[in-house]
């Protein structure tokens, strides 16, 4: 089988409202897929990177390619698990979360994107909560990171929403003009104070090796 041989497609992460899972080829295909109902208004770019300017089908191409290169350069030391996001069985966007060095640091870094027909239902934040239970129950994180361009209201009220605290500012090139962007942190005790008790992980233990942590 193929969780055998890479156990991350067994691993999922539950809500109420939502499932995130390590996504197989199947699902990368989906998500591709729904790339073309758009991400954002053309006038804006919450990306560092403008990787949604491409047209289909080189959208869905580079997608595919930018997943798989997720996938092979995994490693305890430098790892990204972008996981799928369903909302009643349909993808609605991915929610990543990376590393590196994390048996060292137990910090973690998150970033998201989520189709525009799913936005402004609360799946983004609901999406953020799913993954930093992940990152502080699941992994034993000490602190997770976020960060989005200050003219990315949605991003910022997800973040704010769930109690992060303002960590900095940074000036970064976006599309060939300065643009800022603010940084936020959650603490572990943060995020104690906040955390719920109706998210389960499952298909976790047998991942836990390859992001450079030991099994209990």
């Amino acid at each position: 089988m193929e969780h055998e041989h890479w156990p991350f497609f067994a691993l999922t992460v539950t809500t109420p409202r939502l499932v995130l899972r390590y996504p197989n080829d199947d699902d990368l295909f989906a998500l591709a897929a729904v790339l073309a109902d758009g991400i954002h208004d053309p006038d804006l770019m919450p990306f560092n990177h403008p990787w949604t300017r491409a047209e289909s089908p080189e959208l869905e191409r580079n997608s595919l390619k930018h997943w798989w290169g997720l996938r092979a350069s995994l490693s305890p030391d430098q790892w990204h698990l972008p996981l799928a996001v369903f909302d009643e069985g349909e993808p609605v966007g991915v929610q990543g979360m990376g590393a590196t060095q994390f048996a060292v640091t137990r910090a973690v870094s998150t970033g998201s994107w989520l189709v525009q027909r799913a936005q402004g239902r609360g799946i983004g934040k609901e999406m953020r909560a799913a993954v930093l239970h992940l990152a502080f129950e699941g992994l034993g994180a000490v602190e997770a990171y976020t960060d989005a361009f200050e003219d990315n209201p949605a991003s910022l009220g997800v973040t704010r929403a769930l109690g992060y605290e303002a960590n900095g500012t940074l000036l970064r090139v976006r599309e060939g003009q300065p643009a800022r962007a603010l940084y936020y942190v959650m603490t572990r005790s943060r995020w104690e104070s906040f955390r719920r008790d109706d998210i389960a992980i499952d298909g976790l233990d047998a991942c836990l090796p390859f992001l450079g942590i030991s099994e209990s």
